[in-house]
């Protein structure tokens, strides 16, 4: 089983080059960061973690630009976003962005997705909080225009984007799909709505903690035939998680091949010591 690892870097916690080189040297598979652009102070929505909301939610670094300098001091670690709100960025900006980063780390990058919780922060960046399933999908498919081999029109309820050289191009198209651009995860609670989503234009799911696999994945199974993907192309990678030897192994028996364990956001002393608990894994 792989394990990767997700820290909410800040600019007061350990640095992106350091983590990365510290994780490639012990082993781990790979480096999930987390995205928000900012937290209003006056928030009516209840953080779903609970409340007060951790220092370091207002405090995260952008996550390409960290995976951008975790990239540049590695060779193996793999990369994604854990999770990236899609409904707030311009799509044909973050489509050269997430191509340039998978092209530079030679294809090791992983587009985590997700809806996002946080309302206010959300209708900052415009977004229609009742539509913004469909906006992220119809987002991802303009991306996939764009990086398809040959220039490719997209016209969508949220967004088109003409024919065009768009380079370079990501390496790492992902043949769960059959469609250009990075393995493509969704993360979020377990429900008919998204597992309808990650059936239609994912390659697999991103559950945050991995409780309750043992009941929700042959749900999420059975809608991913349906929609007839192909049973064994499905990945699932418990997200976040607190791991133990039982744990694991349940995951495993599940047939989980990826397992993303949570890191503290805190100086090297703090990492170091849970990267050490974690070495019995690998």
């Amino acid at each position: 089983m792989r394990i990767a690892t997700t820290i909410f870097l800040t600019d007061e916690t350990v640095r992106p080059t350091w983590l990365a080189r510290e994780l490639e040297r012990r082993g781990f598979a790979g480096l999930y960061l987390p995205e928000h652009t900012h937290i209003p102070v006056s928030r009516d929505t209840p953080a779903p973690m609970g409340e007060p909301l951790p220092r370091h939610y207002g405090r995260t670094l952008d996550p390409f630009v960290a995976l951008g300098q975790a990239a540049a001091v590695t060779e193996r670690l793999a990369l994604g976003t854990g999770i990236a709100l899609v409904a707030q960025h311009d799509p044909i900006a973050l489509a050269k962005r997430i191509a340039t980063l998978d092209f530079l780390s030679g294809g090791r990058f992983t587009f985590g997705i997700g809806y996002g919780w946080n309302v206010e922060e959300a209708a900052d960046h415009g977004v229609d909080w009742r539509g913004r399933r469909q906006l992220v999908q119809d987002r991802v498919a303009l991306m996939r225009a764009l990086w398809a081999e040959e220039p490719t029109a997209h016209s969508g309820a949220y967004g088109s984007v003409r024919a065009s050289f768009a380079h370079p191009k990501p390496l790492s198209a992902h043949p769960a799909t059959g469609l250009p651009g990075p393995r493509t995860l969704i993360g979020g609670a377990a429900g008919p709505r998204l597992f309808e989503h990650i059936a239609a234009y994912a390659d697999g799911w991103l559950p945050v903690g991995g409780r309750g696999l043992t009941e929700t994945l042959p749900v999420l199974r059975r809608v991913w035939q349906e929609a007839g993907r192909d049973p064994a192309a499905l990945e699932v990678v418990p997200f976040g998680v607190e791991p133990s030897p039982g744990k694991l192994a349940h995951y495993a028996g599940l047939g989980i091949e990826e397992v993303v364990v949570q890191l503290p956001a805190g100086e090297e002393g703090e990492v170091l010591r849970a990267l050490d608990a974690y070495a019995q894994y690998l």
